[in-house]
C-alpha cells in the first residue's frame, strides 16, 4: 500500500498533488512512497491512459518521479494517472488527480483582429471611434488587462486604459489629403504575476489601421512632378517618351480629368484640370516635363595619362614603402564618355595578391586614379626588381561590358632590408685527430639577398674552443689553425659559435660542433714488461692493459697467451685477462708431474691487442707462481686472500683493525677505573683475581725470518701444534695471564691490603677435534698470506726508495 501523506506533501500516492506549469523538464517533482506489510521490496509504476500525453515517469526501485513534458495549464489544467506499487506477486493501482497551477506565462490576446476603422476627415475631436478588448487566459492578476497607446509625437488618438475606448485626441483634427490612413499601435498589459520564481509582466501588441474617409475640399494636383523625360538620340517621332498622372485632391469622389500641351522651347508647359458637374471648370494646376535626349553606350572606358589616352604606366621607387602609402609617382585618369548607367564601371588590379589596392573602386563617369600599398612585403626587391600589374576598368550593370586595359610596371631600388642568413641553423663536422694543421674542417654558407656591398657576408668565429680554429672571411671555410694538432684523448668534442655580417654590422649567428674522431694511434701497454703473479691453484689472477685511445674500438683490448712454459697449462680470457689453469690441474701434484720441478714457476707470454684498424699489440712475460691452500675459512682470511696483490691495502686493513682494539680496550679500561675509583668497598659478588706463581714464563713473542727457495714454499707454514705439518718449529710457550694493576696509593696503613677486581676470562673450545683442525688451517693460511703481504710491501718500499735516487 502507498502511504498518504496529504496533498501538501512531495512524497506518497501522488494524490492531488499540484504542481507549476513552468516547472523545468527533467525535474525530479515526487517521491512514490509505499511498504509492503510482509516487508517484501517494493517496485513503483505510472502509467497514463490510452491516449493521453504521458507528463511523469517514475523509477520503479526509489519511485522519484520526473516531468518529461512541458506543462501549460491553460491546455490542460489537471493531469489523471495511474500509480502502481507491487511486491511481485501483489499490485495495487490507484488512480490520482495532479492539479497544474497557474503562472504568468500567457500575454493578453487581442479580439476580433485585425482593426481596420473607417472614419471621415471632419469627425469631431473626442469623439469615440472604436473599442478595443483583449483577453488574458491567466488566472488572478496576470489574467487582468490594461491598455495604452504606443506614444508618437504626431497621436492624434487616445484610448481608455480600463474600457480600451478609443477617441480622437481633443484638440486634435483629420486632414484625408495629409494623412489618409493612420496606423497606431495599442498595447495590452496584464497586471503581472510570478514566473520560474521571478515576477513577469507580458504585453501584447495590436496595430489599428484607421482610415480617414475624403470630403470635398481640396484641389487637384500633379503626381510625382517634377517630370523628366527620357529619349534615345536614335528615337523615331511618335515614339512614347513619358507618362504624367494627375488626380483630383479630392480621392473619395474625384472629378475627371483632362490633359493638355500649352507651349515652351525648352520645356513643355503641361495644363491639368478638372471638369465638375455640367463640364464647368472648376480648378486646374500647370506643371513642367523636362525631356533628355540619353546617349547609346558606344564608348568604352579610357585611361588617360598627362599627355592623353596611355595604356602604360611606370614609375621607380624604394622597396618597402610603409603601408597605407599612395604611390604618387602615377597620374592616372580614367574616364567613359558615355552618361548615366553606361559610364559606371569597375576599377581593379591584377598582379600579386593583396599587394596593391586602387582607389575607387567605381567609377561613374571620370575620376582619379590612386593606387595605395596594402602587404610592404610584396614590395620587395629580392623577390623581383619589377613588378608587374594589370590595371583594369570593367562597365557594369550595362550589356555590353566594355573594358580597358594598363599595364603598370613599378621599378624597385633596393635597399639594405635583410640580414645574412645561414642555410643551417648548426653545423656538424667530424675531423680525424692528428690531422695536419690547416686541415678544412667544414664549410659554413649564409646569404644576404641584398644587392651590393649589402650583400656582401663577412664571416668570424668566436666562443670557447674557437682559438683552434680559423675562417676564411669571405667563403667561410673553417679549417684548423696551422699549428694545432688536434688529439682526441685530450679533447674530444668542441662547439663554437660563426658570425655572418654585412657592411652595415647586420649579422646572424650559427653554432658549429665539430667531433674529433678517434684513430688508432695507441698501443695497449701493460704496467710493466715483467709481470710477478702467484696463483693459488681454482684462483685466477689477472694481467691487465691500458690503451690510451679516446673510443671503442681503439681502445677495447682482447687478450691472448702467446707462448707459455709449459704448454696447454693456461687459458686467459679475451676481455678482462683474467689468467687461470686448464680445468684438469686440479692439485699441486698434477703441477709437479707436468714440471718435475719443485719451486713450481711457471712463465707465460700475453699479448694484449685492441680492435682498431690498423689494430696494434703489446706483450708482457707473465712469472706465476704456483701454489696450493686449503680452503679459507673467515672473512679475515678471505680479504687477505684477495688482497695478495695488494699488500698497501692489506697493511691498512691490519692498521685500522690494530687501532680500533687499541681504543676499545683504552675505553674499557678507563670505564673501569672510573668506577672502582668512585666505590668505597669492594662488593662481595665480585671474583678475586691473585697473581699467579714468579715460575711462570713471560708472554715472548717470537718472528722467526722465513726465507723462501722455492716460490710455492710461502704457503708453507709451520705448525705451531704438532709435526704432522711440513716443517718442524719449537713449541710457543702460553703467555701468562696479565697481572692486576697495584693497589691505589691512598690506602690506609692500618688497613689490610684488599685485592683489586678486575676483568678475567678463559677461551675455551667446545668445538670438535676436526673444528680445531680446520682453524689450524685457516691459521696456517693466513700466516702464509701475512708473510706474502710482508715481502711485496718491503719490496715496494724499497723500488719507491730508489725513485728518490
Amino acid at each position: 500500500y502507498f502511504y498518504d501523506n496529504g496533498p501538501s506533501r512531495t512524497n506518497g500516492n501522488m494524490a492531488l498533488f499540484s504542481i507549476s506549469e513552468d516547472t523545468p523538464v527533467g525535474t525530479q517533482i515526487y517521491i512514490l512512497n509505499g511498504t509492503d506489510p510482509e516487508g517484501d521490496p517494493v517496485r513503483y509504476g505510472l502509467t497514463f491512459e490510452m491516449g493521453s500525453k504521458e507528463y511523469f515517469r517514475v523509477d520503479s526501485k526509489s519511485g522519484n518521479v520526473t516531468l518529461i513534458q512541458e506543462l501549460d495549464r491553460e491546455k490542460q489544467h489537471e493531469i489523471s494517472a495511474l500509480v502502481s506499487i507491487t511486491d511481485g506477486r501483489n499490485k495495487v493501482v490507484e488512480t490520482v488527480r495532479v492539479f497544474v497551477t497557474d503562472v504568468n506565462d500567457e500575454p493578453p490576446e487581442f479580439q476580433n483582429l485585425p482593426f481596420i476603422i473607417d472614419i471621415p476627415e471632419d469627425t469631431a475631436p473626442g469623439s469615440s471611434i472604436y473599442k478595443v478588448q483583449a483577453v488574458d487566459r491567466d488566472m488572478g492578476s496576470g489574467g487582468s488587462v490594461s491598455y495604452y497607446l504606443q506614444t508618437s509625437p504626431f497621436a492624434k488618438f487616445t484610448i481608455d486604459g480600463n474600457s480600451g475606448i478609443l477617441r480622437v485626441k481633443p484638440g486634435e483634427t483629420l486632414d484625408y489629403e495629409t494623412t489618409p490612413t493612420h496606423f497606431v499601435t495599442v498595447v495590452a498589459k496584464d497586471g503581472g504575476g510570478k514566473y520560474k520564481g521571478k515576477h513577469q509582466v507580458l504585453t501584447s501588441t495590436a496595430t489599428m489601421t484607421i482610415n480617414v474617409l475624403d470630403a470635398q475640399d481640396m484641389p487637384p494636383s500633379f503626381i510625382g512632378t517634377p517630370y523628366f523625360g527620357y529619349v534615345y538620340e536614335v528615337s523615331v517621332p511618335g515614339s512614347e517618351i513619358f507618362t504624367v498622372y494627375a488626380k483630383d485632391g479630392d480621392q473619395g469622389n474625384p472629378n475627371p480629368i483632362h490633359y493638355s500641351i500649352m507651349n515652351g522651347s525648352d520645356g513643355v508647359m503641361l495644363l491639368f484640370f478638372s471638369v465638375g458637374p455640367n463640364n464647368q471648370l472648376q480648378d486646374y494646376d500647370v506643371t513642367t516635363v523636362t525631356v533628355r535626349v540619353v546617349d547609346l553606350n558606344n564608348h568604352p572606358p579610357t585611361f588617360y595619362g598627362e599627355n592623353g589616352p596611355q595604356n602604360k604606366f611606370e614609375v621607380t621607387m624604394y622597396e618597402h614603402p610603409p603601408p597605407g602609402e599612395i604611390l604618387r609617382g602615377f597620374k592616372i585618369t580614367v574616364n567613359d564618355s558615355d552618361q548615366g548607367a553606361n559610364a559606371k564601371f569597375k576599377l581593379r588590379l591584377v598582379g600579386p595578391s593583396r599587394v596593391l589596392r586602387v582607389v575607387p573602386q567605381t567609377v561613374l563617369n571620370e575620376a582619379q586614379v590612386t593606387i595605395i600599398v596594402e602587404d610592404t612585403s610584396g614590395i620587395d626587391y629580392e623577390k623581383g626588381p619589377t613588378l608587374y600589374f594589370k590595371l583594369l576598368a570593367v562597365e557594369i550593370d550595362t550589356p555590353e561590358r566594355f573594358s580597358a586595359t594598363a599595364d603598370i610596371v613599378i621599378n624597385l631600388l633596393d635597399t639594405n632590408d635583410n640580414i645574412p642568413k645561414f642555410t643551417s641553423e648548426y653545423y656538424i663536422a667530424r675531423v680525424p685527430e692528428n690531422s695536419l694543421g690547416g686541415s678544412s674542417v667544414v664549410s659554413v654558407t649564409a646569404n644576404d639577398p641584398d644587392s651590393g656591398p649589402w650583400g656582401e657576408v663577412k664571416y668570424t668565429i668566436y666562443g670557447s674552443g674557437s682559438d683552434l680554429f680559423a675562417i676564411q672571411p669571405s667563403s667561410g671555410l673553417i679549417s684548423t689553425q696551422p699549428w694545432t694538432s688536434l688529439d682526441a684523448e685530450v679533447r674530444s668534442k668542441y662547439n663554437f659559435y660563426v658570425k655572418a655580417e654585412d657592411s652595415e654590422g647586420k649579422y646572424s649567428l650559427s653554432e658549429v660542433f665539430v667531433t674529433v674522431l678517434d684513430m688508432n694511434d695507441h698501443s695497449p701497454a701493460f704496467d710493466e714488461k715483467l709481470l710477478e703473479k702467484t696463483m693459488i691453484i681454482g684462483i685466477p689472477v689477472r694481467v691487465e692493459a691500458v690503451d690510451e685511445d679516446a673510443e671503442s674500438p681503439n681502445n677495447v683490448i682482447e687478450y691472448s697467451i702467446m707462448t707459455a712454459d709449459p704448454d696447454n697449462a693456461f687459458d686467459i680470457n679475451a676481455e678482462t685477462g683474467d689468467i687461470k689453469l686448464k680445468p684438469y690441474i686440479k692439485s699441486m701434484e698434477i703441477v709437479q708431474n707436468i714440471t718435475k720441478q719443485k719451486h713450481c714457476k711457471w712463465s707465460l707470454v700475453v699479448q694484449a691487442r685492441d680492435r682498431g684498424s690498423p689494430s696494434f699489440s703489446t706483450t708482457a712475460v707473465v712469472n706465476i707462481d704456483i701454489t696450493e691452500a686449503t680452503p679459507l675459512k673467515g672473512p679475515m682470511a678471505a680479504f687477505l686472500l684477495k688482497s695478495r696483490d695488494n699488500p698497501m691495502k692489506a697493511l691498512g686493513m691490519v692498521t685500522v683493525i690494530i687501532s680500533l682494539l687499541v681504543g676499545v680496550t683504552v675505553l674499557i679500561s678507563t670505564a673501569m677505573y672510573m668506577r672502582n675509583s668512585k666505590s668505597n668497598r669492594i662488593m662481595p659478588a665480585r671474583r678475586i683475581i691473585k697473581r699467579r706463581p714468579r715460575d711462570q714464563q713471560p708472554w715472548n713473542v717470537n718472528m722467526p725470518v722465513v726465507r723462501f727457495i722455492n716460490p710455492a714454499d710461502k704457503f708453507r707454514v709451520l705448525n705451531q701444534e704438532g709435526s704432522h705439518q711440513r716443517g718442524t718449529s719449537s713449541p710457543r710457550p702460553k703467555p701468562p695471564l696479565p697481572s692486576a694493576p697495584p693497589p691505589p696509593s691512598n690506602a690506609r696503613s692500618n688497613e689490610r691490603p684488599r685485592a683489586v677486581p678486575t676483568i678475567s676470562g678463559v677461551l675455551a673450545s667446545k668445538g670438535s677435534k676436526k673444528a680445531k683442525s680446520n682453524r689450524r688451517k685457516e691459521g696456517n693460511v693466513s700466516s702464509a698470506l701475512v708473510s706474502e703481504l710482508k715481502m711485496k710491501l718491503e719490496q715496494k718500499i724499497i723500488e719507491s726508495n730508489q725513485g728518490y735516487y
